[in-house]
């Protein structure tokens, strides 16, 4: 074996230069020509026809089946009055009622609700002809940026319903009881799907209260 330390250094340069080499050679004859593989492109779904009730009024549409109800109401419809926030279903800016019960429209498909009767914050009150929950939200000042208004308010009428109905919920002390009382703590829980960034909570309870106690006076 050679100790030249000139033919040492050759072999190591050489060795660094072939290996260096065949990193960049494919390990397979013919991969280095082979095409990348095609990305199908999706196929845009078949547009379908529905009829949705809303505040009322029948409308014919044709949508893509994929179409939340959000987006009918929003892009289809033009009630922009129910509000897009999170759509994932978190922050019930886009509460609005199905046949008088509550649902977050940015979690169901239009589809769902051909047949059912949805009513929109403009369908619950008009400038001049408030609904009386709507009034107090102004009276007892509910709302600040008011993004979520139209979804509290949406929300604030159903529970009112649920209520006379007995309905209970996580915060009734006895649930055997159909007569309990609608406290601020059965308020806050009942509401509690519906945010608020601006913090309004103590107002928008306030205001659900009163029209409670209205209710119960008439």
């Amino acid at each position: 074996m050679s100790h030249d330390p000139h033919l040492a250094g050759a072999t190591r340069r050489g060795f660094l230069q072939s290996a260096g080499a065949l990193a960049g050679t494919p390990l397979i004859a013919g991969q280095a020509h082979a095409a990348p593989h095609a990305v199908a492109e999706p196929h845009a779904a078949v547009p379908v026809a529905l009829t949705l009730r809303v505040n009322g009024q029948e409308h014919g549409l044709r949508i893509e089946p994929r179409t939340t109800l959000l987006d009918a109401l929003r892009d289809h419809l033009g009630l922009t009055g129910t509000k897009k926030g999170c759509d994932r279903g978190q922050c019930g800016a886009c509460t609005v009622l199905a046949d008088g019960r509550r649902i977050n429209a940015c979690l169901s498909l239009a589809l769902q609700h051909e047949g059912e009767a949805i009513t929109t914050i403009e369908g619950l009150g008009q400038p001049g002809h408030l609904h009386p929950l709507q009034a107090a939200f102004i009276a007892e000042d509910a709302f600040q940026c008011g993004y979520c208004t139209p979804g509290q308010v949406c929300s604030g009428v159903a529970l009112l319903a649920e209520a006379r109905r007995g309905d209970c919920s996580a915060a009734s002390p006895d649930v055997r009881r159909q007569d309990a009382a609608l406290t601020d703590a059965e308020i806050r829980e009942r509401m509690s799907g519906n945010l608020c960034r601006c913090g309004a909570y103590a107002n928008i309870v306030s205001a659900v209260r009163i029209v409670a106690r209205q209710e119960e006076i008439a």
